[in-house]
């Protein structure tokens, strides 16, 4: 059975899509069954991906609303090897839609369980916020919450604020919610700051911080304007060696569970 993990931060900026999209693309170079789920209606994952947002007929707002993956939706990417289930401006009324529909928190979870044997990863783009979207997407994380952080200091508060949240959604609506680990990005070397702040966020989750720490590199801000993850813009670059590195410890980590 597939892995589904959600990445979540409600602070923008962070990293998030950049790491749901490599952590994705280095897994299925190594011959993973990859679905990335865009369900931001930024659609920041799916243009990555060189997708135009404004032609795409059905993807995650569909899915959302049906609690049913249409396999006509889904988009195969041959160069990455990647599935995609795309985001799309429609995404922008979900919240407000989603606010008098039956079970709106449970809609993600019900439409991708039954989906889970065909990939071997199922990897769930949130927007950066707190609503019924990123709620959905949190409650289909069945084997985790994988939390990009960037390493500075304000990004400490936001942490606390999300903490927050999945211990709500525990009480709440899923007891077995737990933290996958915590990705450390755009780590400035030069600054005392940032080694820091990553040590911080090690005592707090202590064990749950992945040990791959994620470089500020200018080639994986280009990679999204040109359509492929790292891999493919500039395999050579830190952030591709950085990224490549953070995909096979989990892949180690999760094979010796």
């Amino acid at each position: 059975m597939g892995l589904i993990y959600t990445l979540a931060n409600q602070k923008g900026g962070v990293g998030k899509t950049t790491t749901a999209i490599n952590i994705g693309s280095y897994l299925a170079e190594q011959g993973k069954r990859v679905l990335l789920v865009d369900i931001d209606p930024q659609s920041n994952a799916t243009s990555s991906l060189g997708i135009d947002k404004n032609s795409i007929n059905g993807g995650a707002y569909e899915t959302i609303l049906t609690q049913r993956v249409n396999s006509n939706h889904i988009l195969y990417n041959s160069r990455m090897k990647m599935w995609v289930l795309p985001s799309s401006p429609a995404l922008a009324g979900a919240e407000i839609e989603l606010v008098d529909m039956d079970v709106r928190e449970h809609r993600l979870k019900n439409a991708l369980l039954p989906t889970q044997d065909k990939y071997d990863y199922i990897f769930i783009d949130c927007p950066p916020s707190l609503g019924l979207l990123t709620l959905n997407g949190l409650i289909s994380a069945m084997n985790g919450v994988i939390i990009p952080v960037q390493c500075e200091y304000l990004a400490l508060e936001g942490l606390g604020q999300l903490t927050f949240t999945l211990d709500r959604i525990r009480m709440q609506l899923f007891p077995d919610l737990k933290i996958r680990g915590v990705v450390m990005t755009m780590f400035d070397t030069r600054t005392n700051l940032a080694k820091d702040v990553i040590e911080e966020v090690r005592k707090h989750f202590p064990g749950l911080v992945f040990k791959t720490v994620i470089p500020r590199n200018v080639r994986l801000a280009e990679a999204p304007s040109y359509g492929v993850p790292i891999s493919i813009y500039d395999p050579n670059s830190i952030g591709a060696h950085a990224y490549k590195s953070l995909a096979m410890e989990l892949l180690r980590e999760d094979h010796s569970d």
